[in-house]
């Protein structure tokens, strides 16, 4: 009963990355999308909970989503020993260390400035991936990478408004320490996508490659708990609605957001799929316009229109 349960939902699953009808580096676009979303709760939960305990929790939640949704599409047999190995990496480097290192520079920094920071890493994986991947861009997939990252940029840069002073912008300690922590966060993310990209075959399900880099990420984690270290703590009290937002938030961005990563990784350009997973910023604009009523400033509007138009050039180019 229980194979005959799991091959009806094998029916349903959706067609592989290969039948996709746009480029696969779009479906960085809808990582971002889901980044973006996440953002909108995150924050707040991140600096109650603190940095580490707030990645940890997420990892669980995310490798019991993915770890799930594998198991019941029968998917485990796309990885073999070596692969493992590589995404155990991948995810030390890219969630263990880029994920934790964020949310510690976001709760330093506030959300704002450590996402400046965080979108260098959309220039890193460029660099990377031609530097050891041998990958190369054409003129218009050039141009439209300088304006998507120089629109990111504009949009945080210029995102607040005269006056307006919020607890989450104030910097907590030193402003260098948390400057290092961004563009540390940064590499992690760049590097974490350049380690897996050259293993990430046809052939690989990303939702099982997913489970196995959120459960490396949450294994390093467990460590620095299991030895007493006292950042690694939960010290503040939850309450049922901070697990519902910190769950919403592991599906949407690691489950939903790092699988589809890992998918357009599968067909597309590395240097690109960074590139374009970095507008979430520029995602987020709507969003918070929805939340707070309150519309974008036109420093932000002005990036989001660059951001736009490099990413119309860039899949235009891949079209």
């Amino acid at each position: 009963m229980v194979r005959d349960s799991l091959h009806r939902w094998r029916l349903i699953l959706p067609p592989a990355v290969s039948t996709f009808p746009f480029p696969p580096e779009s479906l960085a676009v809808l990582a971002a999308a889901c980044w973006a979303m996440a953002a909108l709760f995150s924050a707040p939960v991140a600096r109650k909970m603190g940095a580490f305990a707030f990645t940890r929790w997420r990892m669980v939640f995310a490798t019991l989503m993915l770890g799930g949704w594998a198991t019941v599409a029968g998917t485990w047999g796309s990885l073999n020993l070596a692969l493992v190995g590589v995404l155990v990496l991948s995810g030390f480097i890219g969630i263990f260390i880029g994920d934790t290192v964020l949310f510690a520079c976001m709760n330093r920094l506030g959300p704002r400035r450590s996402g400046i920071l965080f979108a260098t890493h959309s220039m890193m994986s460029a660099v990377l991936a031609a530097l050891f991947l041998g990958e190369r861009m054409g003129a218009v997939a050039m141009l439209g990478c300088a304006l998507v990252l120089s629109g990111v940029m504009c949009a945080i840069a210029f995102g607040k408004r005269a006056g307006s002073e919020s607890s989450l912008e104030a910097t907590r300690g030193r402003l260098a320490v948390g400057v290092s922590l961004g563009l540390v966060a940064a590499l992690g993310q760049a590097l974490g996508t350049l380690v897996v990209k050259p293993v990430m075959g046809p052939d690989v399900d990303p939702v099982a490659a997913s489970a196995v880099r959120m459960a490396a990420g949450f294994g390093f984690h467990a460590l620095l708990l299991l030895v007493g270290w006292k950042p690694a703590r939960l010290t503040a009290v939850m309450e049922g609605r901070d697990w519902m937002l910190l769950a919403g938030s592991a599906f949407l961005s690691m489950a939903m957001g790092m699988t589809l990563i890992l998918a357009a990784l599968k067909y597309g350009s590395a240097g690109l799929v960074g590139m374009l997973s970095s507008v979430s910023p520029i995602l987020l604009l709507p969003l918070l316009w929805w939340k707070t009523k309150v519309p974008p400033t036109l420093g932000a509007m002005g990036g989001a229109l660059l951001t736009v138009a490099g990413v119309v050039l860039i899949l235009a180019r891949l079209s």
